[in-house]
């Protein structure tokens, strides 16, 4: 192949073909990605709000069933392991490749936790017969909560990956996929374990 057809760019070039854009931490494409789905899960929350206007003394039965302490550990869990993955890429930064795996494994294994205290979660509700065709609140519950469930088992598996694979920028990318999905939880919480 001629010129530069077939040939990826440099983190130099990228960043000056993007501009602002490329000062970005990580890849680029991630971060279209992680808007994107920041989009759907802010559809779904807005969704959710309009339902809930529709039938809030039903929203707020239904809310009561929920375990607000499980929702407060999944909450410490993820921020914990969003601080491990900021961690790991000051580490990588800093030339230290193992601490920062480290970090990356520390990240994930929180994530495990966060994933094993959800699964108790919905056991626990599936055994007092609350399914996801319940109630409208518990449709959403389910969808949403499951919906980023899904992204927390990804992004475990993106840590792994950045962890073996672990460039500077392959780990400020995976952080950066870590951190939309600690956000997304951050934001889900009070909205649907809270919120009156």
């Amino acid at each position: 192949m001629s010129g530069t057809l077939g040939k990826l760019p440099s983190d130099r070039q990228a960043r000056d073909e993007w501009g602002v854009l490329g000062e970005l931490p990580g890849d680029l494409m991630m971060w279209v990605l992680i808007i994107s789905e920041l989009l759907v899960f802010g559809a779904a929350l807005i969704a959710f709000l309009a339902v809930r206007a529709s039938d809030p003394q039903g929203f707020a039965a239904d809310q009561l069933l929920l375990d607000r302490t499980e929702g407060a550990v999944n909450t410490m869990v993820l921020v914990t392991s969003g601080l491990c993955a900021a961690l790991a890429v000051i580490a990588r930064e800093n030339g230290r490749r193992r601490t920062a795996r480290g970090w990356l494994f520390a990240a994930g294994g929180l994530g495990v936790v966060f994933l094993i205290v959800k699964a108790g979660e919905y056991w626990s509700k599936a055994a007092d017969g609350i399914g996801i065709e319940t109630s409208p609140f518990f449709t959403f519950y389910y969808l949403i909560t499951g919906f980023h469930a899904a992204h927390v088992v990804a992004g475990i598996v993106i840590l792994a990956l950045v962890a073996w694979a672990d460039s500077v920028r392959n780990m400020e990318t995976g952080a950066a996929f870590w951190h939309m999905v600690d956000l997304v939880w951050v934001l889900l919480f009070p909205i649907i374990y809270l919120l009156r």
